[in-house]
């Protein structure tokens, strides 16, 4: 697979690539030419996406440095030299009884769902990036994507452990970006609002259009695929922040023109989804 500047992706790894959009990412890329490196905590979905696209599987734990590290070092030993690490694994548990502040999940139990949120989200990039720029600057550069959200650029009504998360998410690569960029190592963030997945209550490949929870449903829900053929593109033009919503856009001009009334309109937003 070719990139914007000319330079080939031979080797990807996927995080999360058992399900959603890391499987549609999986599958993209296979296509288009790269040996993909289908990574999950869900050990037998990565084996079964990996299968299909003639990938190697690899079960990991995100969270664990520890774990993502060790896998990263066999890929490098017993595949070769990653060009792109697409961090794509995520969690969302939704507020819990008490709020935003909240420990507990408002969709499915956890014990913290700050820490859980935290350590995948976020430390996982940090994870990644720490085992991987050096190696990526020392042969003249590498590719660094992640899968954030659009609530990482607005905010997730009912979610704060979720949007505050994914903001750091989008903050930690624009770091990487500005950082590392004249050092060869390219940067994307993707930024979509609903995809039919798990995360969103929705079985994998649905070919449902709406339906989800909390309005995620407004301004239309992609499929994986969908999403996965906007990251390549977005990878392809060089760009740093991918949206495969382009409303989102917007949205975001109209919380930096005037934040008092976007914080408004998200109150009268909340409000009509308990309605």
């Amino acid at each position: 697979m070719a990139i914007a500047d000319d330079s080939t992706i031979k080797v990807a790894v996927v995080t999360g690539g058992g399900h959603g959009i890391g499987r549609a990412l999986c599958r993209r890329l296979a296509r288009d030419g790269a040996h993909v490196v289908v990574a999950d905590i869900e050990q037998d979905a990565a084996e079964t996406v990996a299968s299909e696209i003639g990938g190697t599987a690899f079960g990991v734990d995100v969270s664990s440095e520890q774990d993502l590290v060790a896998m990263i070092e066999r890929v490098e030993d017993e595949v070769g030299a990653i060009d792109l690490f697409l961090s794509n694994a995520g969690v969302g548990y939704g507020d819990g009884e008490s709020g935003s502040a909240s420990r507990e999940g408002g969709m499915r139990p956890v014990e913290d769902r700050w820490a859980a949120s935290w350590n995948i989200n976020v430390m996982a990039h940090v994870y990644a990036a720490r085992a991987l720029v050096p190696r990526m600057i020392a042969r003249g550069g590498g590719y660094l994507v992640s899968v954030a959200s659009a609530a990482g650029l607005l905010s997730q009504i009912g979610d704060a452990a979720y949007s505050a998360t994914k903001h750091a998410s989008v903050a930690f690569a624009e770091s990487l970006a500005i950082t590392h960029g004249d050092e060869g190592i390219k940067v994307s963030v993707v930024c979509p609002q609903a995809v039919a997945t798990r995360l969103i209550g929705m079985e994998d490949d649905s070919d449902i259009s709406e339906g989800g929870f909390g309005g995620n449903d407004v301004d239309g829900i992609l499929s994986a695929d969908e999403v996965a053929d906007c990251v390549v593109d977005g990878m392809l033009a060089g760009r740093f922040l991918i949206l495969p919503h382009p409303q989102v856009t917007t949205y975001l001009q109209r919380k930096a023109g005037d934040y008092d009334r976007w914080i408004g309109g998200m109150r009268k937003f909340r409000r009509s989804l308990a309605m």
